[in-house]
């Protein structure tokens, strides 16, 4: 059977295509590495060198602005220290920061863009947590007491995953 090696990119429909561009060439730096005005295209990649986009903005968004279109858009980092200034910049931009979580397997930190898209850049931790696993995060620790809580918690609920109810009532998402 053949096999699929990775994602190779995401396109999104835009309302406000020269937002969306700045959104994420500015604000999360990804390099614009071709685009077409007039035909409302604009081609992004965070490896140029690797992948020529990673992310397609196309203008020509039609649905409501409320409406559900894509569950979220995920970009991977290098380390923790990448999330961390990333939340930095994304406060100073003006982003809506939706949570900071562990994944036992990851930290991810959730945002909206200009146009309420959720994104998430997120790190790996190395290690392995069954899922779903939903824990909150604090990034004005320092990364090696994050790390060390994030180990902590996986030790305990890694073969069980966990979600943190509290966390779930502090965001207004319904608990079971």
């Amino acid at each position: 059977m053949p096999s699929i090696a990775r994602l190779g990119h995401v396109g999104l429909y835009c309302n406000d295509l020269d937002a969306q561009k700045r959104f994420y060439h500015e604000v999360l730096g990804l390099t614009v590495t071709d685009e077409d005005p007039q035909a409302g295209m604009v081609f992004l990649s965070a490896r140029p060198a690797e992948e020529h986009h990673e992310l397609l903005l196309c203008r020509g968004r039609t649905a409501p602005a409320d409406a559900q279109l894509v569950q979220q858009v995920s970009f991977r980092c290098h380390g923790l220290q990448d999330v961390v200034e990333y939340h930095d910049r994304l406060r100073q931009a003006g982003a809506k920061i939706e949570m900071v979580v562990s994944h036992g397997n990851a930290i991810g930190l959730y945002f909206r863009d200009p146009e309420n898209n959720i994104v998430e850049v997120y790190c790996g931790t190395g290690l392995e947590a069954r899922q779903p696993y939903l824990e909150e995060v604090d990034l004005s620790q320092p990364p090696e007491r994050i790390m060390e809580q994030i180990r902590a918690s996986v030790a305990e609920h890694g073969t069980t995953g966990y979600v943190d109810p509290e966390f779930l009532r502090r965001q207004n998402i319904a608990v079971d």
